[in-house]
């Protein structure tokens, strides 16, 4: 099991910055990748950015020329630094965990989410 607590959440103008950090805990040996996810109203969960153990990043097009994602793999903690923040933006952000353990596979841990709020 791996357990991810998020925070850095909140409300802010439209242009601001906010940074996310999320902690694992548990079975952190078991990560090989980090990542946050955000989820709007009445839209499907969609990726934001990724960071694998080996420092390959990815990041979704609308974010990538604003959003910064950076992980500590001995703290076992991912942070995601936002500029330039737009109304858009406005979801619930999720932390997420890939690990792969034999005779299991891979497999996704989620924490419980922040809001993030950008108003106009």
């Amino acid at each position: 099991q791996v357990q991810l607590v998020e925070s850095g959440g909140g409300l802010v103008q439209a242009g601001g910055s906010l940074r996310l950090s999320c902690a694992a805990s548990g079975s952190i040996f078991s990560i090989n990748a980090m990542g946050w996810y955000r989820q709007a109203p009445g839209k499907q969960r969609e990726l934001v950015a990724t960071v694998t153990n080996g420092g390959s990043t990815n990041y979704a097009d609308s974010v990538k020329a604003r959003f910064t994602i950076s992980r500590d793999n001995i703290k076992n903690t991912v942070s995601l630094q936002m500029s330039s923040l737009k109304p858009e933006d406005t979801a619930v952000y999720y932390c997420n965990a890939k690990t792969w353990k034999p005779g299991t596979g891979f497999y996704n841990y989620w924490g419980q989410g922040t809001q993030v709020t950008v108003s106009s």
